[in-house]
C-alpha cells in the first residue's frame, strides 16, 4: 500500500515545475507548417505543444490529428491538394494555438478552421472538418444542439472584422458586374429575431463563450435575407446554421415577442456587469469577473482601478504610435480602428491600420516599427508576425499581433497591426473599423452584385456550383477612399461614428 500511495503522490512534484495548464494538448499529434512563421515563434509553439502533452511530427503522417498553418497560401506551399484531400484531421490557423495558450485550456476549434481560397480546396477541408471525432467534454443537451448547428457550416474563422464564414445563400445566379447605386436595405423582415440574437452575441463574447456567440453570429445573416416574416420555426428548420436550439428560440420569440434566456441575462447583475466591463480596452472575460468580484458595478467604479486603462488612454497610445511611425517613415498613415474609431466610450483590443500615400514606402515598415516599439518597451510579446509586402504575396499585407503595455503600467493588452498597400487601404480600414453588423451587410451586398468583399479588396466572383459560393478573381477593383466603396455597392455612406449598427 505504501508503494501505491507514493505513486499517487508522485505526479504533483513535476507538475509544480510546469506551467499552468500543462497537459492541455495531450492526445494531439500535430504538424506545423513553417511557411510564413518566424523561426523563433515556431520554436516557441513547438516547445509549448510538447511541454503540454502534444506530439509534433515533421510531416502529416497518418497519426497526425491537427495541421497548423498561417494561411491557405503557406499551407499549399507545404502540401498539395491531393495530400490534403487524404488528410483525416483538422486544419487550423495558428491563432487557435495562441488563444488556447492564453486561456489556459483548449478553445473550440470550430472558429479556426483554415478557409481555403478555391472552392475545391474548401470542400476538401470542409469534409475533413465534419469527420472530427476528438474526445468531447460532458455537455448539456442545449450545448450538444448548438454544436450540431456549428457542424452544419464549415466556413469558420475567428469572428473579427471581414471573414469568409457566412454563405451568401442567394437563390439567384451571380449578377453581372454592375454598379447601380440603388441604396441597399437588407430585407431583414425579422428584426424581432436578429436583434435578440445580436444581443446574445455580445453577451456570450463578454462571458468568453465564443462557441455559443458564433452560433448566433452564423444564424443572423441567414435570417436577415429571408424574404418573408417568420411565423413558425417550421419555416426555417431546414436552413443552414439554424439547429434545434435556435429553432426553439425562434419559436419562443415569434410566439411571445421575447426570449426568456435574454431576459434572464439582462436581469442578472453579474452577467450585466461583466458584459459592461468587457467593453473596456484590455478587459477580457477573466478580468471582468475579477472586477465584479472586487465589488465594481459600473464604469465609474473603475476610475480608481489602477490596473486599467480606458478609452482616453487609447487616444494617447495612438498618438504615441503616430509619433513613432513618423520618426521611422515620414508621411506614414496610422489609424486606430475598431470601436475607438467608431467613437464608443470604451473599446476592446487596439486594431491599428497602416499605409503610406506613395504606395511603396510601406514595404518593410512593419519590421522597423515593431523593432522600435520593442526598444521603448511598448511591445512586450509577439503572437503572430507575417510579412508579405516585399514579396508581393497575400495581397502585400503585413500583419503583427502582439501584447503591449501602456507606458508606466505592467498590465498587458492585445494590439494588432495591419499594413496595407495604399490601393487597398480603404478595404482594410472598413474591415478593421467595423462593426460586425455593417461588415456582414457589406459582404452580402457585394455577393448579391457578383463580387467577393474582404479586407484586401472587392473581387469579381467566379461562378460556383449550385448553392455554393464562387471563388474570387485575382484582381480587385480600385478605390481610394472608404466612401468610394460604399457608393459603388450602393450602401448609404456612414461616418465611422455612425457604424455602431
Amino acid at each position: 500500500m505504501a508503494q501505491k500511495r507514493k505513486k499517487k503522490e508522485g505526479p504533483p512534484v513535476p507538475t509544480t515545475a510546469e506551467p499552468a495548464g500543462a497537459g492541455i494538448f495531450a492526445g494531439m499529434v500535430v504538424c506545423l507548417v513553417e511557411n510564413g512563421v518566424q523561426s523563433r515563434r515556431l520554436q516557441i509553439w513547438k516547445h509549448k505543444l510538447e511541454q503540454m502533452g502534444a506530439i509534433v511530427e515533421e510531416s502529416p503522417t497518418k497519426r497526425v490529428t491537427h495541421i497548423f498553418a498561417m494561411n491557405s497560401d503557406s499551407l499549399l506551399q507545404k502540401l498539395d491538394g491531393d495530400r490534403l484531400a487524404r488528410f483525416q484531421g483538422r486544419v487550423l490557423l495558428y491563432q487557435w494555438l495562441e488563444d488556447s495558450l492564453t486561456s489556459g485550456e483548449k478553445v473550440s476549434e470550430d472558429m479556426y478552421d483554415l478557409k481555403m481560397e478555391s472552392e475545391s480546396e474548401a470542400e476538401s477541408i470542409k469534409h475533413k472538418s465534419s469527420t472530427d471525432k476528438s474526445p468531447k467534454r460532458n455537455v448539456s443537451s442545449d450545448e450538444n444542439e448548438e454544436q450540431d448547428e456549428e457542424r452544419q457550416s464549415s466556413d469558420h474563422k475567428k469572428p473579427k472584422s471581414f471573414d469568409s464564414r457566412i454563405k451568401a445563400n442567394t437563390d439567384d445566379t451571380t449578377k453581372s458586374n454592375e454598379s447601380a447605386l440603388t441604396f441597399y436595405n437588407p430585407p431583414d423582415l425579422n428584426k424581432n429575431i436578429t436583434q435578440i440574437f445580436g444581443k446574445l452575441i455580445d453577451i456570450y463574447r463578454a462571458l468568453g463563450d465564443d462557441r455559443r456567440s458564433f452560433s448566433y453570429y452564423k444564424a443572423i445573416p441567414v435570417i436577415e435575407k429571408l424574404p418573408f416574416n417568420i411565423e413558425s420555426a417550421e419555416q426555417v428548420k431546414h436552413l443552414p446554421s439554424i439547429g434545434k436550439s435556435l429553432q426553439d428560440h425562434i419559436q419562443e420569440i415569434v410566439t411571445t415577442g421575447k426570449l426568456s434566456k435574454l431576459e434572464h441575462f439582462e436581469t442578472d447583475e453579474k452577467v450585466r456587469t461583466i458584459s459592461l466591463f468587457g467593453e473596456v480596452w484590455g478587459v477580457g472575460p477573466a478580468t471582468a469577473l475579477k472586477l465584479y468580484e472586487k465589488g465594481h458595478r459600473s464604469l465609474d467604479d473603475l476610475k480608481n482601478e489602477n490596473s486599467l486603462t480606458h478609452a482616453q488612454k487609447v487616444q494617447e497610445m495612438e498618438s504615441l504610435l503616430k509619433k513613432a511611425g513618423e520618426e521611422i517613415l515620414p508621411g506614414v498613415v496610422i489609424i486606430c480602428g475598431g470601436s475607438f474609431r467608431r467613437g464608443k466610450a470604451s473599446c476592446g483590443d487596439m486594431d491599428i491600420v497602416i499605409t503610406h500615400p506613395d504606395g511603396k514606402s510601406h514595404k518593410g515598415f512593419l519590421q522597423k516599427f515593431v523593432k522600435h516599439l520593442k526598444k521603448i518597451d511598448f511591445l512586450r510579446e509577439d503572437l503572430i508576425f507575417s510579412t508579405h509586402s516585399e514579396q508581393d504575396t497575400d495581397s502585400g499585407v503585413d500583419t503583427y499581433f502582439g501584447l503591449c503595455t501602456y507606458p508606466g503600467r505592467e498590465l498587458r493588452h492585445r494590439i494588432d497591426f495591419k499594413v496595407y498597400p495604399r490601393e487597398i487601404f480603404a478595404f482594410g480600414l472598413i474591415a478593421w473599423t467595423g462593426n460586425d453588423v455593417l461588415n456582414r451587410r457589406l459582404r452580402l451586398l457585394a455577393e448579391s452584385k457578383g463580387f467577393r468583399l474582404d479586407d484586401t479588396g472587392l473581387f469579381p466572383a467566379t461562378h460556383g456550383s449550385p448553392g455554393k459560393q464562387g471563388t474570387k478573381a485575382t484582381a480587385s477593383l480600385k478605390f481610394n477612399e472608404e466612401k468610394d466603396v460604399f457608393d459603388f455597392l450602393g450602401f448609404p455612406w456612414l461616418e465611422p461614428h455612425e457604424r455602431n449598427l
